[in-house]
């Protein structure tokens, strides 16, 4: 099964419902008063972290999530009822982003955590909510309020506390199957592992951490070289680096060669993760080469400034320490303060919806565009005369005809607001 951790959705808010033009007709109230009802909301559509869920695997073949439309209103004031949220569920770990805009809107890593990433559409009022003074009966009602649609980009990175890096065949995947409970499709070739494999590793009776056997990397991975930003992404949520390398120098390879051309490509991807701390695993040890190179490896280690262990995970030589070496780091760990980008869904105060702009498209015609206006657009019946003089007179509140004259409308152009278009009248 291939891992997928980069998709693309796109979700549908649910409309609201809309609302009822209804008179009270009683048997002794022959000219009763308004009583059409309100519509319901739609459905938000909110992403939900799902413990059973590893991969965006699923989104490969359902990529669309709509959200119920609200109950429309009813006679005798009844309001329709609300649509359920539509709830979709993801892996812990998804990074949402909309795709228009690049905004980063959540990223999701706890169990159980939401992110309402479309907003329902409000029901539309009933007649009876348009009564006043100088109108008893008004014979309109509100159309729904359309649901709000995004095509959303969804980015899974691993939530390990330990990533294991290196080239292909150095023993990684030997490594997690060693010491977790994780079983890792294991051979003698390179890029044997394709998916990156989680491991718990138990420490001792109470505590555990996650270890990451990230795929193979090679050289022009942080270009994008065969899947190198597809692995490199999974390694920057990870505490601690295991830096494994085959000690033996088989297949005609240099262990402190292939250790500073990973750490290259590491930096080169990203600095944070090349800051990040990083024991060296020299693994193999149970072959002769291995013993000879050691000390060159020693050396290494002296150097960079860091810890080296030297492993066998065929014979499981060395593992104890190493893991309880891993044990007291991620003890003692202490998150690296950064600016974070903001993930925000649907701040609304930093906008507007009051404000209003006119500009021209490629035809010359006018197009109007404001939130509230829009929203006032898509819930008018048109086909109603009292809804329509509703409109002109918001219109003329709202100063937009004055507006249009100072851009140099003439009689006969054409005028756009969200989905309608209309020519122009003085």
């Amino acid at each position: 099964m291939q891992f997928i951790d980069r998709t693309k959705i796109i979700v549908k808010a649910g409309d609201g419902g809309h609302g009822k033009s209804a008179f009270r007709r009683e048997k002794f109230v022959p000219k009763g008063g308004p009583s059409g009802g309100d519509g319901g909301r739609g459905a938000d559509v909110i992403l939900e972290v799902d413990r059973n869920m590893n991969t965006l695997l699923d989104f490969r073949y359902h990529r669309k999530f709509k959200g119920e439309n609200g109950e429309n209103g009813d006679i005798k004031n009844q309001y329709g009822h609300n649509a359920p949220p539509c709830i979709v569920k993801v892996p812990a770990g998804t990074v949402v982003r909309d795709e228009e805009t690049g905004e980063l809107l959540a990223d999701l890593t706890e169990i159980g955590q939401q992110a309402v990433v479309a907003r329902g559409g409000r029901g539309g009022r009933g007649n009876a909510k348009f009564a006043n003074a100088a109108n008893r009966a008004p014979t309109f009602a509100e159309f729904g309020e359309p649901g709000e649609s995004r095509t959303l980009l969804l980015e899974l990175k691993l939530l390990a506390d330990v990533g294991l890096v290196g080239y292909p065949s150095v023993g990684k995947s030997s490594l997690v199957a060693a010491v977790s409970a994780a079983r890792p499709e294991i051979a003698d070739y390179h890029f044997t592992t394709i998916t990156p494999v989680l491991g718990v590793v138990q420490t001792d009776y109470e505590k555990s951490f996650v270890m990451a056997d990230i795929p193979g990397l090679i050289e022009g991975a942080a270009d994008g070289v065969g899947l190198g930003h597809d692995f490199l992404r999974h390694v920057e949520r990870t505490k601690l680096i295991l830096h494994i390398v085959d000690a033996s120098g088989m297949e005609d390879r240099d262990p402190v060669e292939d250790y500073h051309k990973i750490n290259a490509e590491l930096k080169k991807y990203s600095e944070k993760i090349a800051r990040r701390k990083q024991i060296l695993v020299a693994n193999k040890m149970d072959l002769p080469q291995a013993r000879e190179n050691y000390p060159r490896l020693e050396k290494l280690a002296e150097e960079e400034g860091i810890r080296i262990f030297p492993i066998s995970a065929a014979t499981r030589q060395g593992l104890k320490e190493l893991i309880a070496c891993v044990g007291e780091e991620l003890e003692n760990y202490v998150e690296e303060p950064e600016a974070e980008e903001e993930a925000r869904v649907y701040d609304e105060s930093s906008e507007d919806p009051e404000r209003i702009t006119i500009s021209r498209n490629d035809a010359g015609d006018f197009i109007v565009s404001g939130k509230a206006l829009e929203k006032l657009v898509a819930m008018t019946n048109f086909n109603n005369d009292e809804a329509v003089r509703r409109f002109q007179y918001i219109w003329r509140l709202k100063g937009i005809d004055e507006k249009l004259r100072e851009r140099g409308i003439k009689e006969g152009m054409t005028v756009h607001i969200g989905e309608m278009e209309f020519e122009y009248r003085e």
